[in-house]
């Protein structure tokens, strides 16, 4: 059996507003084994933005528990899951959310500075990776003299220049054309693949979906 990145076991998550509550995951269940690419699909509303935000600790259960790398999330305080996070969790949304004063080098380069890195080696870890997913010749860019699908190859260099154990994906391709999606999407199944990583993308998009290794469905806050 392959070695699991990612235990999640029965997630509950209720929000509340004023009177009302809307119970937005009612008791998921989720294994994900390194190298192995998830697609997690659904109508709006069913839950599966919430669950990528649980799975990468950018919010809490109100049950359940979440492990990642063999660390339970659910068991840290605030400050050991962020380091967590930052050295064992890559992230990449439907907006970039790339620093606009910064180059594409220092936009990856950044993660790696927070995490504790020299200068000098952060620069070296973005450069490669950022020759990784085609932007060698714009190490120097700024994100506003960058295309959009050139901005998202950034962003996925920054997620995974830490080496994470798992890549948490919301909808990247969402602001994308068709070429510019099929290539983003390539560049997670490479990564899943060639760096034996756990990823679980988040899409509408049931042609690439369909390529991934396994889809999970999901509806009213349950995986069906």
């Amino acid at each position: 059996m392959s070695e699991a990145a990612l235990k999640a076991l029965g997630l509950v998550k209720t929000y509340h507003n004023g009177r009302e509550e809307a119970k937005v995951l009612k008791g998921v269940d989720l294994r994900v084994d390194k190298g192995e690419l998830v697609a997690i699909v659904g109508p709006s509303g069913a839950g599966k933005t919430t669950l990528l935000y649980l799975l990468g600790g950018l919010a809490r259960p109100d049950a359940g528990s979440v492990e990642v790398g063999g660390v339970l999330l659910t068991g840290l305080d605030d400050r050991t899951l962020s380091r967590h996070r930052n050295q064992r969790m890559g992230f990449v949304f439907q907006s970039h959310h790339l620093l606009p004063e910064l180059s594409a080098l220092e936009n990856v380069a950044l993660t790696l500075r927070v995490g504790g890195k020299t200068e000098a080696v952060a620069a070296l870890g973005a450069k490669q990776l950022l020759q990784e997913v085609g932007l060698g010749m714009r190490l120097n860019h700024k994100p506003g003299e960058l295309s959009g699908g050139e901005q998202q190859r950034v962003a996925l260099a920054r997620a995974l220049v830490s080496g994470p154990d798992l890549l948490l994906a919301d909808e990247p391709t969402g602001n994308l054309d068709r070429g510019n999606a099929e290539s983003v999407f390539e560049l997670l199944k490479e990564s899943a693949r060639g760096r034996a990583q756990a990823v679980v993308m988040v899409t509408h998009n049931e042609a690439l979906a369909a390529q991934a290794d396994r889809i999970v469905r999901m509806q009213d806050g349950a995986i069906i």
